[in-house]
């Protein structure tokens, strides 16, 4: 098992505006392809206008088959070219494998 973790920073005062643009064109079709939403989370302390989201797969070869599949559907590719990125500042993207005794694995 591995969990991705993806971090947006949203412009100051956007993250919302972001959300909910997400929520409406984005997550429907994540859900359907990608793996286990673990969590959907906004900063309130330290780095502000953040938005984090937590997804889990099997394996790389999983999550790299699961977004491939997603590239394919054409209301994937509405969200990407209607997004508004202007919002944005940066994405990062993590991966992290959990230790032996992690509760979560």
């Amino acid at each position: 098992m591995i969990v991705e973790e993806r971090t947006y920073t949203a412009q100051p005062g956007k993250a919302k505006e972001w959300l909910d643009y997400y929520e409406k064109h984005a997550f429907p079709i994540q859900q359907k392809y990608l793996g286990r939403c673990l969590g959907f989370f906004t900063t309130e302390l330290g780095t502000l206008n953040q938005i984090v989201h937590l997804w889990v797969y099997d394996n790389l070869a999983h999550r790299e088959s699961a977004r491939a599949k997603m590239a394919q559907d054409p209301d994937w590719h509405k969200f990407v070219t209607g997004s508004p990125v202007h919002l944005l500042i940066k994405q990062e993207t993590r991966i992290l494998n959990p230790t032996s005794f992690s509760p979560l694995k």
